[in-house]
């Protein structure tokens, strides 16, 4: 049970569930069969958990030298070779699951976990390291439409809405964590532009990704209250993330106002009235 517990506390656990719902809700969205909405989110959940252990096992000798003693490899709560089977068996099952669901999907799917993966194996460390997040939510709602019968690419609103939100995703998660990354020769994109910057291009990135889809919408002649009011409600939060970022340093503020504005973007995403299928 401690090595079980360890492996989920290393699976970085909230936005593993996170991102597992979402998948979930874009099935539901995309009028998926009861059984293949099942096997897109276990998919779905073994690529995370593959991609979160697999980031804290590379991650390991940086953490121990700054001292994340809330990460289990560091206390040594499970060893790294075990860390290492066990993200190497999600990423083998997730990839199977997909088969399940079709070539297309499974394509999609390994693209996206090889971008992930390419991420924590050394990307995160180069200018370059927002291009993962874009790539791999950017083919997320997609998932859902390779999964149907007959399978198809999501729309393009779909992609940028997607591709946005890893952005924003990106350039919000490493702000707490800029000095100890620089601690240890990390210098991603956000690292290079500076904390004020980084925030405030995660909250254009949402309210550019919130625009896509009101833009969907109007194509597909379905705008209606829901549309135009959960897009005011990112656009004000994406907005006074701006704002405060001029006045004054990101502070965890920040971050909650970003995370929010991200959360309400997946919600318009998935409750969006034109269909995810040009």
């Amino acid at each position: 049970m401690i090595t079980l517990r360890a492996l989920w506390g290393a699976s970085h656990p909230g936005p593993s569930v996170v991102v597992t719902v979402l998948a979930v809700a874009l099935g539901v969205a995309a009028g998926l069969e009861p059984w293949r909405i099942a096997v897109l989110g276990l998919a779905v959940l073994c690529g995370q958990l593959s991609v979160g252990i697999s980031n804290d096992a590379i991650d390991r000798d940086r953490d121990r030298e700054v001292g994340r003693t809330d990460k289990p490899l560091v206390r040594g709560d499970v060893s790294a070779r075990t860390a290492w089977t066990v993200a190497v068996v999600a990423v083998v099952a997730a990839l199977v699951l997909s088969a399940l669901l079709g070539v297309g999907m499974l394509a999609a799917h390994a693209v996206a976990l090889a971008s992930a993966w390419a991420y924590n194996a050394g990307l995160k460390a180069t200018p370059l390291s927002i291009a993962p997040f874009v790539l791999s939510f950017g083919i997320f709602p997609s998932l859902a439409t390779l999964s149907a019968q007959p399978p198809a690419v999501a729309a393009w609103w779909a992609w940028v809405a997607g591709g946005a939100l890893g952005a924003a995703v990106h350039l919000t998660n490493v702000l707490p964590d800029l000095d100890d990354d620089r601690r240890t020769g990390v210098r991603g994109l956000a690292h290079r532009m500076g904390a004020r910057p980084a925030a405030a291009l995660a909250g254009i990135a949402v309210l550019a990704g919130a625009g896509a889809v009101l833009w969907g919408a109007a194509d597909a002649g379905a705008l209606g209250p829901l549309s135009w009011m959960l897009f005011a409600a990112v656009a004000v939060l994406a907005l006074a993330t701006v704002a405060r970022v001029i006045v004054r340093p990101p502070d965890r503020t920040v971050f909650r106002l970003v995370m929010a504005a991200a959360l309400l973007l997946a919600v318009q995403l998935v409750t969006s009235p034109p269909s995810l299928v040009p």
